[in-house]
């Protein structure tokens, strides 16, 4: 880590870190509160999060939903963990297929993995019938999907989204 005179794009320093960290935990603290915790002026904190922005450290700010709340207002709400296999894994086939999953809303995520099954999606819809739906538009379609095995939630333990960064 360089200090922040040496500064250049992509670099980060302690200064850095612990504002990530802070802004990971709560993205909605406002710039003076920020600059107080990491104690230095609000000018440089605001400077440095946008030179973290603009650098791409920082992906984007967003608000995280209580889906069971949702669940509960909006209907039932379900979760599915799908392991997906293709037949043919080349990449032109593994990148066809993720295309098409990731312009799916109901797909919260999509990994490729390896060993075991190419692609792990997770899947939330507002139930069974919509899930169905889904598995028909992007899986039951798609003749170079091989296997489908499916994981349901019937609870959610932890759900994180911070990434582990070293404390100073």
């Amino acid at each position: 880590m360089r200090t922040p005179s040496e500064h250049s794009e992509n670099t980060l320093d302690a200064t850095d870190l612990k504002l990530l960290a802070l802004l990971q935990a709560d993205a909605s603290i406002n710039n003076v509160a920020l600059a107080k915790k990491l104690q230095i002026s609000a000018p440089t904190c605001l400077r440095r999060t946008k030179r973290l922005q603009q650098e791409a450290w920082i992906e984007k700010q967003v608000a995280i939903l209580s889906a069971d709340k949702l669940g509960r207002y909006l209907g039932h709400g379900l979760t599915a963990i799908i392991e997906v296999s293709l037949d043919k894994q080349g990449e032109e086939w593994l990148q066809a297929f993720e295309t098409r999953a990731v312009k799916e809303q109901a797909v919260q995520q999509c990994w490729r993995v390896s060993p075991g099954p190419d692609l792990i999606l997770v899947v939330q819809t507002t139930d069974m019938p919509a899930y169905l739906a889904l598995t028909q538009r992007l899986l039951t379609q798609d003749a170079n999907v091989r296997n489908v095995k499916a994981f349901f939630s019937v609870k959610r333990a932890k759900f994180g989204t911070e990434l582990p960064l070293p404390s100073f």
